[in-house]
């Protein structure tokens, strides 16, 4: 009797996992050049380019490039709520959109994040082995959020 029971209970689970493959959360999977007004106005080195790229812009843009892992229900729900998340603290594809005291913010934050090895986190490093930090490459962003960040040092606190 239990058997069957377990039996059954296995074969609707494998039918709602079956299923569920046919759906998905929506892809991030907006326009490239929406990140080119955060370039533009950070102007990172291209060592720096390549950084965000392989370790940032993922999860902290408009567009996503999607392990062959994403097509699989319910790890794509997981994957999309790490995006909107990320997007929700930093979207470079809205760099435009914030104020200047806004943009030095987020460039603080970026550093404190990516000094204290907090970003990007484990999960994506995991799977993303060009996406773990070396000592350099914490280095070289923080001297560039530092550089970035001079255009809005003289911004003052509205009265």
């Amino acid at each position: 009797m239990i058997k069957k029971l377990l039996k059954n209970a296995f074969s609707v689970i494998l039918i709602v996992f079956v299923l569920a493959q046919f759906f998905g959360p929506e892809k991030n999977d907006g326009d490239l050049t929406t990140i080119e007004g955060f370039m533009a106005d950070t102007n990172p080195p291209e060592d720096v380019k390549l950084i965000l790229k392989n370790a940032c812009l993922d999860c902290h843009s408009d567009h996503t490039r999607y392990p062959w892992y994403n097509s699989i229900t319910p790890v794509n729900y997981w994957l999309a709520d790490h995006i909107r998340h990320g997007k929700g603290d930093f979207n470079v594809s809205k760099w435009n959109d914030y104020s200047d005291r806004k943009k030095d913010h987020k460039l603080e934050e970026l550093a404190e994040e990516v000094q204290g090895r907090h970003m990007p986190l484990p999960s994506y490093s995991w799977t993303h082995s060009d996406a773990k930090l070396t000592d350099t490459q914490i280095e070289s962003i923080t001297a560039w959020i530092k550089i970035a960040r001079l255009k809005y040092a003289f911004i003052k606190d509205p009265e």
